[in-house]
């Protein structure tokens, strides 16, 4: 019995988180900013890699 209650909580639970605001999966896709033009914007340095061991 303690089975069925906590499928059908989990079940209904699932359900309500799903059912929030229909229209926030609808519109237009994002946009890139206007001054936008194929620049990198991730200004982190890169990742030093150490150099092979020489054999």
């Amino acid at each position: 019995m303690i089975r069925v209650l906590t499928i059908a909580l989990l079940l209904s639970a699932g359900a309500a988180g799903c059912a929030g605001n229909p229209s926030a999966h609808h519109g237009a896709p994002p946009q890139d900013p206007a001054d936008y033009h194929g620049v990198p914007t991730d200004d982190r340095p890169p990742s030093m890699l150490p150099a092979p061991a020489a054999e």
